[in-house]
């Protein structure tokens, strides 16, 4: 009921009756071998249809496998996680703001490619100038960094009345745009140690004056072998004391 037909640099063409033809353009950026370039796409379509794609679905993951085979040299094969990372950057979704679903995917990607985990956490109220250091301060302990967010019920409890000034999905939007962070995502409880039970870091990182044994977490991350580090904070440099400086205008 249906013929689909590679057609090289061109990409490829979709054929169904009474529908229009469906064109997909080539994707890859770099060709070194065309071996087994058809064999991708075959084994990739019979899978993506097994797993209950439509047609057109399979066919465009198919299209991607492809491109990912034909810039390696000889008969290579495509991984799972190999074919997620290419998802992510057509949808985009390779940094920014993510669930915790989207967020283990992202990390066990990579992990994959032997990259070093950071994460750390606050409620990022009102973005300033302390907050952009520590965030640069904190990327250089690693290769990616992971911004965890306290959800607005969380800073509320934790800050009291009043708090937070600006929505959660609002500052996620600001850490998002830094070049420092990767990844963002937001968490409910007040401390974020069952995301860091899962997201399992590298390397775990706060800002105080406190010690390495006081900051939230630090066990969990020490049982399985990571790193727990304290930076420094920029002086004259809080939050609360934004705050109360504009309330006070």
């Amino acid at each position: 009921d249906a013929l689909l037909v590679t057609r090289g640099e061109h990409g490829m063409t979709l054929l169904r009756p009474d529908q229009a033809a469906l064109h997909l353009p080539a994707r890859a950026r770099e060709v070194f071998d065309v071996t087994g370039a058809g064999d991708t796409v075959i084994s990739t379509l019979a899978a993506a249809l097994a797993a209950g794609a439509e047609l057109p679905q399979a066919v465009a993951l198919a299209n991607l496998a492809a491109s990912i085979v034909v810039a390696k040299l000889g008969t290579a094969c495509v991984s799972a996680p190999e074919l997620r990372r290419a998802i992510q950057r057509e949808e985009g979704s390779g940094r920014g703001t993510m669930t915790v679903e989207q967020l283990l995917t992202v990390v066990e990607d990579a992990r994959a490619q032997g990259e070093k985990i950071v994460f750390t956490n606050g409620c990022f109220d009102i973005l300033h100038a302390g907050h952009v250091t520590y965030l640069e301060q904190a990327r250089a302990q690693g290769d990616r960094l992971i911004v965890a967010v306290n959800d607005d019920a969380s800073v509320s409890r934790l800050k009291g009345p009043g708090r937070p000034i600006n929505t959660v999905d609002r500052r996620m939007a600001v850490l998002a745009g830094l070049e420092a962070v990767d990844w963002v995502v937001c968490f409910a409880e007040d401390t974020p140690e069952s995301l860091l039970a899962q997201v399992r870091p590298d390397v775990l990182v706060k800002g105080g004056d406190y010690g390495v044994d006081q900051v939230v977490g630090a066990e969990l991350v020490k049982a399985w072998g990571g790193e727990v580090r304290v930076l420094g904070l920029v002086e004259n440099s809080s939050t609360t004391a934004i705050v109360e400086k504009i309330r006070k205008a």
